[in-house]
C-alpha cells in the first residue's frame, strides 16, 4: 500500500461573502423590477428570476416586508444622495426639477408597496430616512432661494407633503403624464417669479 494522497477538502456548502453579496444584489435588482410591475409578485418568482433558491432569498429577506423595506432604504438613500450631486451639476431650479423627476420615477416604483412601507414606518413617524430626506429638500430649496429662483423661507416638510401624492398615482392609468403635470404645479408654486 502506498502513502495516502492528499485529498482536497470538499468545497464549502456555505456561500462566500462575495457570493452572498452578489445574491443579495441580484435579488434586490429583480425585486425592484418585479414589484414595480406588480406589487403582488411572489417571492418564489423573484427568487427564480434572480437565479437563487427560495431558501437563499429567505436568508437575506425573511419576510416580504423585509425585502420591500430594504428596497425602500436603498432607493430613498439614493434620492437623498442625488440632491447635492444635482446641485453640483446644475443651477438650483434645474437641479430641483431633475430631482423631482427622479422622485416621480421612484413614485412609480413605490406604487403598490406604499402601504407596506407606511405600516412598517408607523405612518412615517418611525422612518429613519425622513429627516435626511427633508434635509435634501431643504438643500435644494435653500440653493434656489439664494440664487433668487425660488421663494425664500419655504418649508421643506410642506414640499414633502406635496410630493407624497406621487406615491398614489397609478402608473398604469396615465401616471407618468399626471406626475409631470403635478410636479409642474409644485415647481410653479415654489418659484420666486413666473418667469424665473
Amino acid at each position: 500500500m502506498g502513502r495516502p494522497t492528499a485529498v482536497n477538502p470538499p468545497p464549502s456548502a456555505k456561500p462566500t461573502r462575495k457570493d452572498a453579496l452578489s445574491n443579495r444584489e441580484r435579488i434586490l435588482t429583480v425585486a425592484r423590477t418585479a414589484l414595480a410591475e406588480s406589487s403582488s409578485a411572489s417571492l418564489t418568482a423573484i427568487a427564480k428570476q434572480a437565479g437563487v433558491g427560495i431558501g437563499t432569498l429567505y436568508r437575506h429577506f425573511p419576510t416580504r416586508e423585509a425585502l420591500v423595506m430594504e428596497l425602500y432604504r436603498h432607493d430613498i438613500q439614493r434620492l437623498i444622495d442625488r440632491a447635492p450631486e444635482l446641485l453640483q451639476q446644475h443651477p438650483p431650479l434645474g437641479a430641483l426639477r431633475l430631482w423631482f423627476d427622479e422622485i416621480a420615477h421612484y413614485g412609480r416604483l413605490k406604487y403598490g408597496v406604499a402601504e407596506v412601507i407606511h405600516a412598517a414606518t408607523n405612518g412615517g413617524r418611525d422612518d429613519e430616512n425622513y429627516a435626511p430626506f427633508v434635509r435634501a429638500i431643504a438643500l435644494l430649496l435653500d440653493a434656489g432661494a439664494a440664487d433668487g429662483t425660488l421663494k425664500p423661507g419655504l418649508d421643506p416638510e410642506d414640499v414633502l407633503l406635496q410630493l407624497s401624492v406621487l406615491w398614489r398615482i397609478d402608473p398604469a392609468r396615465g401616471g407618468e403624464e399626471r406626475a409631470r403635470r403635478i410636479l409642474a404645479l409644485v415647481v410653479d408654486g415654489l418659484r420666486a417669479a413666473p418667469d424665473a
